[in-house]
This record gives structure tokens, sequence and C-alpha cells, in this order.
């Protein structure tokens, strides 16, 4: 599914109070032919089979192209001696201790296809099994894309997976593996001023000309890695993990768009899993009836009724709650409210705001004290909210979240050009008139510099029972995503969270705990469409 509009990351907002973190893509994996999956417990990841280009149409018709980049981004470095990935297999992880476990780095090649020619580096984490006897490891990821794994680790719910080493990796162009690079924190400010849901011709041409300046920054810094760091070469890079930590099956846990990374690994290596849990799943059924907005728009509802029950201060029903806040939204769009050296615009009001939906419940009375207080003239607090949407830190600089995610998204999307992202948000505006509005047209892939890969249908032939977990009222990824993916892949068992909030295991919901950890570790299959509330 494409993304809808040009912002949101599909991750696990791990700490919201503490570090707002950012959330989301739609991206769409299934509309190229399948190719035939056939490895074993330890294949090479080399060979599997590379997904074939769509023989008809082509993708990206207003991408432009860019004379060579020289760039040599940081943790590139001579690949190992050997043929094939045999000096690949060959390495030893070396494990120091860092803040709140052991970190390490391992080669992988850039280019899979010759992977000789250059290598680039990976970064993991890991928190020992405290448990005997030990099961192997449990690899983990946030989502994204270009969420960090590293990070996640620490304060990853453990409770019950004790008999597992926990893994957690920044995929390539991310953190602290080889990252995407493009330009500075300052150019960023610039870009994410500007209004994201364009009213005139003037501003639909700055931001496409925005757009287009920020994709070449990124091509300039970043070179060729902008064209090997596909969701595919990420499951290549977690089969060569597997490989390495010296499990021959792999067992795995993503949120979000982490959903993605586990569901192309079925596809081509399902053989290889042990066990895999997709919490908080995105599109891999090309579903355009049902956009990430609608998910937002859902939450918001829901916060809205919530809001209402308690006669608060934006109105008496969920009507007025969300009608006042969208009369707000379209007069900061003339009239941004300063704080201080900064200005909270439309985009970025709209950014904060949806950053709370994804806690859930637990979110609420915070959204609704951020937003009285911008209001009043005070917007401090919901500006740091959208700025950590977009991977802005209060020092001002950005994460490499904000870089990786539009890299890696418009490498694994296949646009249509400029002309149809204008048709594609009016029919999100139809679908989702609150988010479906404010998420604006996505420009940013139509004029990346990179050509997409091409894509894959994904069923996961191969694999053992996959759980699916999705949550009714997820503001990031809509449960029918969860619905479809677990229809779509043959051994997929769908878990229903009956709840608010993106991502269900870890704390929401005992029984989603309970299925899941007896799954992880002894195999318990639940039956096909469990609910849990």
């Amino acid at each position: 599914m494409k993304p809808s509009g040009r912002i949101l990351a599909c991750c696990l907002a791990v700490a919201l109070a503490a570090s707002l973190t950012a959330c989301l893509p739609e991206i769409n994996f299934s509309k190229s032919p399948s190719p035939t999956a056939t490895t074993a417990a330890s294949v090479d990841p080399a060979s599997s089979p590379s997904p074939e280009p769509t023989p008809t149409a082509i993708p990206g018709p207003d991408r432009p192209s860019y004379p060579p980049s020289d760039a040599k981004p940081a943790g590139f470095t001579t690949a190992p001696k050997g043929a094939g990935l045999s000096g690949y297999l060959l390495q030893k992880i070396k494990w120091k201790k860092c803040s709140g476990g052991e970190c390490a780095t391992v080669l992988a090649p850039l280019d899979y296809s010759h992977p000789a020619e250059q290598a680039l580096t990976l970064s993991l984490k890991r928190i020992k099994a405290s448990k005997s006897p030990k099961i192997g490891t449990l690899f983990i990821n946030p989502g994204g894309p270009g969420a960090s794994g590293v990070e996640y680790v620490t304060g990853f719910a453990r409770k019950g997976l004790e008999r597992f080493d926990i893994v957690g990796w920044d995929p390539r162009g991310v953190g602290g593996s080889t990252p995407v690079k493009c330009f500075g924190d300052k150019d960023a400010d610039k870009l994410n001023a500007l209004d994201f849901s364009p009213d005139t011709a003037k501003e639909r041409q700055q931001l496409i000309d925005a757009d287009r300046a920020f994709g070449k920054s990124c091509w300039e810094h970043s070179g060729v890695l902008l064209e090997h760091i596909s969701t595919v070469e990420t499951v290549k890079d977690l089969d060569l993990l597997r490989q390495l930590v010296g499990d021959k099956k792999l067992t795995y846990l993503g949120y979000s768009y982490g959903t993605a990374i586990g569901a192309t690994y079925a596809e081509l290596f399902g053989a290889n899993i042990r066990q895999m849990v997709l919490d908080a799943a995105v599109d891999i059924a090309d579903n355009d009836e049902v956009i990430q907005a609608q998910g937002f728009d859902t939450a918001l509802e829901h916060f809205a009724s919530w809001c209402a029950k308690r006669r608060c201060s934006l109105g008496n029903s969920a009507k007025k709650v969300i009608s006042k806040l969208g009369d707000w939204l379209d007069k900061l769009d003339q009239k941004p409210v300063k704080s201080g050296s900064r200005k909270l615009t439309q985009t970025l009001a709209m950014l904060g705001i949806g950053i709370f939906l994804y806690s859930g419940e637990n979110g609420w009375p915070s959204l609704l004290q951020a937003v009285n207080e911008a209001m009043k003239g005070k917007p401090a607090w919901l500006l740091m909210a959208g700025d950590s949407l977009n991977g802005r830190d209060p020092d001002g600089s950005y994460s490499s979240l904000f870089y990786s995610f539009n890299a890696i998204s418009c490498l694994d999307y296949s646009d249509e050009g400029l002309a149809q992202a204008d048709k594609d948000w009016e029919a999100d505006k139809k679908k989702a008139p609150f988010f479906g509005k404010y998420f604006g047209p996505g420009y940013l892939c139509p004029v990346w510099p990179v050509r997409p890969s091409p894509e894959l249908t994904i069923t996961g032939p191969d694999a053992p029972p996959i759980l699916v977990v999705g949550a009714t009222g997820d503001n990031a990824t809509p449960y029918q995503q969860a619905v479809d993916m677990a229809k779509q892949l043959v051994s997929g068992v769908l878990v229903t969270y009956q709840g608010e909030g993106h991502g269900a295991f870890g704390g929401n919901s005992t029984c989603i705990d309970k299925i899941v950890i007896k799954y992880l570790v002894d195999g318990t299959v639940p039956k096909d469409g469990v609910k849990c509330k």
C-alpha cells in the first residue's frame, strides 16, 4: 500500500512520556510476482532468490537522476576475504559490555549479488539469557523503518523470555549501523516548517522543490548506500545474523514495520523460522481500501469520545471535539504560534496530536493537556511532541530515523508519480477526513533519487505457524492490516487485542502476553482468531 502522505513511520512508541519517540509507513510489498523461495536451515543469504522486476509499467516516472556520488558513509569497509559469503560467515561476534547489555558490530555485504566488492557495518546489542536451559536468540525489531533495535533492547519486556538472549540490531542505513546521511539540521528544520498539506499551487511547488532538494542531499551524502537499504536486503542481513549467533532457526518478534521484515523473511527464508510474532501488522495485501490515516482517524475518534464524556474543554460530543481541533489546525496554517525562536505550525501540531495516539488511552490525558496549553499560547509541549515524530531532539539535532525512514520507504515503495500523489491525496481525504487531509500528498518518493526496488508477493509458503497480532484501536497500523496479513500468510494465525494503542505485546494485556510468551518459549500455537481484552 502507498504511504499516507509523507510522514509516519511504523514503529513501537516505547515510552511516550519519556521520549515521545516516532513511528510509521504503509508500504506496498505485494505487486510483483513472487519468487520461488527454497531455502534450507543454514542457507547462505546471498543464495536466496532475488525478486523479479514487475514487467509492466515504469515505476517512479518522476524520480530524477543525478551524477554518480563518491560518498563513503560511515561503516563502509573492505569486504572479508573469501568466495561469496564465506568470509562473512566466518566472522566471530566480539561482544563487549555497553550501557544496558553487550554490544558488537559485524560486517555484511553492501550488495548481496556482489559480496566481495564492498562491506558495510551492522551494530548489535544483546542481553544474555538469565535462566536455563537457554533456548536460543530472540531477535527483536521496533519498526520504523529506521527505528533503532539497539536502543530498544534495554527497555524490551523480557519477563517470561529469560531463557533467550535478546538481540536487537540497527538495520542497514540506521543509527549505529552504516547510516543514511543527508543535509544538516537547519535544512531539516526548514523542510519541516513547510505546509505538508498545501492549499495553493505555490505551496505545492515549494513542497515538491524541498523534497527534491532533500533527496538530492541524501544522494550526495550517502551515494550507493541508498540503493541497498531495502527490506529484502535487511532480511538477508537478519539471516546472516542468525547464522553468526549460532541458531539453526530464527526466533523473531517484530513490531509495526518490523512485521514487514518478518513477513519478508517468511517469504525468502520460511524454512529457517522457529517461531515468529508480528505485532501491529503493516499492509502486505495491497488493500488500498485501508490507509494509515484511517487508523489515526479512528484513534482520534476514540479520544474525542473519551474527552466528550468528561465534558472536556474541547467539546461535549466527539463531533465537536474533532471539529474544534480541525478549526484550530486550520487557523495555525495562517497564524502559527510562537514558541521561543520557533513556531508551532499546522503540520507540527498535527504531528504532535498524532504521536500521543500511539499510547492509546494512556496518552489521552497528556494529549488533552498539551492541546489545551497550545490553544492558550503555550505550545512548547505539543511542539516537542511534533518534533519527536520527525526525529528531532530537544537540542535541535535530528536522529537517524528522520533520514533512514524516508530513504528505506522510498526504496521499497513503487510510486506512480506526482500527479498520482495528488489523486491519492484526494482519495485519502474522503477515507480519513481529519488525518487524511493533514498528512498531505506523498511527494517525497516520486522525486527520490533512487529507483524503487522490485516488490514481492508475500505468502510465506515454507514457514511454520506465525502469530500476527493486531489491536482494534491501533492508530498507525489499522487492525484490518493484521487481518489481511494473517490471511495472506499461508501459516498466519490471527491474535486480536481488543484495545487501543500501537503494539499489543509487552504489558498492555495479560492475555496477549501469555499467548505470545507460551508460543515463543515452547511453540504452543493459539487458536486462529483468538481475542483478548
